[in-house]
């Protein structure tokens, strides 16, 4: 509260972007954690509430006749129009704004302070719900080639991995602390996802720090164990190692001292490159992406050219590409994948979860895709601006995962058990802090924070309110919706996400989409055969 330099405003006029007729005047509030806009002169009150920890910048612009405009750009795509009559106004909100969404300490995040009504014993449960590691035991692991490792216990082999991961069966501890050792940041090849139909595995790790130097023995066992690892099909004598990053920027972290796998000193290897632009770029790309849906009245050439110019449904594409070699690799050539980018964290994780989507049923429905989500870890704090820190390493990491899994919708409707609004939602609240999911970096970090403790978890929010996301067209026994899917990554085949990128702009939808109509329309056939149902045994009582 200390940091709010104005709690109230009078006669602001909220514009709409699109038809700047439709303004509205009401009041302004500032409160701790939201900005709340209410309508004053609407027949029904209507109020907009913005949490600002979902405000990504806050712009003033020239005055103009009418007063003092002010602009919200929302991590959730939301943009607020604020016109303010006087100055000073418009100033202490400014400055009021710019600090509360910029918390310096993770104490001041919202899911901190959070309160859902429930006590200590149900906020336990909501943790407990979703077990990742159940998750493997569904894999059928532990089992005689892979074993759960406890050599990062206390985080002493790599700060920004899991105490618990799931290592070869030969991978002894000195193999692993070697090869840690030979990986930036320590994160050695470690199991992601098992495919128990043919026992391939996709790994993951950083890239080795191999430069022009010498070469690694213990990390060379480690890529062993993990071929070993494969024992289905021995007549494959060879494991992929697929660098996430393009070749000319390998080739640059070589001479900065990390680098690749040289195939001439590890046995059975191929190794691929897969160009995934970095986070730099990426974010770049959907600034302008994002530039072109700000567009008031976009000409179609504008609003295509601008598309295209953004680079940003390529990135999505090049994305998709990785995933689904990878889950080739795995489901039909039967071998192996160790997936690295640079450091491990942001592409590798990218293209895991999109391959485990592509080969798994499971994580189509909608507890495995949360329990995918549970386990997709990159540097939220970093890349998703939670606390104030350098712009330059903000990035739309798990934005592309997202949206590469709603292509996917699009492309196989029958196939998944959730709707897009299960995604949004999951999109919404990664940036809002109002639950502990997405707080800190790594498990180390969320464990010191008190995360499971002191912070409430989505993933029961959304299974309480199931019922909102369920796709009417999944059918768990669909041809989609069994096995590998093989979509097609043709340029034609990819959309413009816009229930995601403009779901904010007023009159651009219709009232209801699609996916609720056919919603209501399973609802009320399923109300008329209980009804038919109930009739026959009233009529055949009657009979007898």
């Amino acid at each position: 509260m200390e940091h709010i330099r104005v709690p109230k405003v009078e006669k602001v006029r909220l514009l709409d972007r699109v038809s700047p007729r439709r303004s509205r005047v009401g009041t302004l509030y500032l409160t701790a954690t939201h900005t709340i806009f209410i309508e004053e002169e609407a027949e029904v009150r209507s109020e907009t509430w913005v949490l600002h920890s979902l405000v990504c910048s806050v712009e003033r612009q020239s005055p103009t006749a009418s007063g003092y405009p002010l602009v919200l750009h929302c991590k959730n795509f939301q943009i607020l129009h604020l016109n303010i009559a006087q100055e000073q106004d418009c100033h202490d909100v400014l400055l009021s704004l710019q600090r509360l969404s910029q918390p310096e300490r993770y104490k001041e995040l919202y899911c901190f302070s959070y309160n859902s009504n429930t006590d200590e014993q149900e906020r336990q449960q909501e943790w407990a719900a979703l077990d990742v590691t159940a998750d493997y035991n569904r894999m059928g692991l532990p089992n005689s080639l892979w074993k759960l490792s406890s050599v990062n216990q206390q985080y002493k082999v790599s700060d920004t991995y899991p105490a618990d991961l799931f290592v070869p069966q030969s991978a002894a501890p000195p193999v692993i602390i070697g090869s840690s050792k030979f990986r930036s940041r320590g994160r050695f090849p470690a199991l992601s996802y098992y495919y128990k139909e043919n026992q391939a595995a996709i790994c993951r790790s950083s890239q080795p720090l191999s430069g022009f130097s010498a070469p690694c023995l213990e990390d060379e066992q480690m890529l062993e164990a993990v071929s070993a690892g494969c024992s289905y099909n021995k007549r494959q004598t060879h494991r992929h190692t697929a660098s996430v990053i393009a070749q000319l920027n390998a080739f640059a972290n070589r001479a900065a001292g990390k680098g690749y796998e040289n195939e001439d000193n590890y046995s059975n290897i191929k190794f691929q490159f897969i160009g995934i632009e970095n986070i730099h770029v990426m974010r770049n790309s959907q600034q302008k992406m994002l530039e072109v849906c700000e567009l008031r009245s976009p000409s179609m050439s504008d609003f295509l050219e601008g598309l295209e110019s953004s680079g940003w449904l390529k990135h999505i594409k090049a994305v998709m590409d990785a995933g689904i070699f990878i889950a080739k690799a795995i489901a039909e050539e039967g071998v192996s994948v160790l997936v690295h980018c640079s450091d491990g964290w942001d592409r590798t994780a990218q293209v895991c979860s999109v391959a485990s989507v592509l080969l798994d049923p499971y994580y189509r429905t909608l507890r495995g895709f949360m329990v995918l989500a549970a386990s997709y870890i990159p540097l939220f704090v970093c890349r998703y601006n939670h606390l104030a820190g350098d712009p330059k390493e903000v990035s739309p990491i798990i934005d592309q995962m997202l949206e590469c899994t709603w292509q996917l919708t699009e492309q196989f409707p029958c196939a998944f058990e959730f709707n897009e609004r299960f995604l949004i939602t999951i999109h919404s609240h990664i940036y809002s802090c109002q639950y502990g999911n997405f707080i800190g970096n790594n498990q180390r970090e969320r464990r010191k924070l008190g995360v499971f403790e002191k912070t409430h978890s989505l993933w029961s929010h959304l299974c309480a309110n199931q019922t909102d996301y369920l796709n009417p067209l999944y059918r768990p026994r669909h041809s989609q919706a069994q096995g590998l899917l093989q979509p097609s990554t043709a340029p034609h085949c990819f959309r413009f996400w816009r229930g995601l990128y403009n779901r904010f702009d007023r009159g651009m939808h219709p009232r209801q989409s699609v996916e609720d109509y056919l919603s209501t329309i399973k609802e009320e056939t399923q109300q008329l055969e209980q009804q038919l149902a109930s009739h026959r045994v009233v009529r055949q009582n009657s009979v007898s």
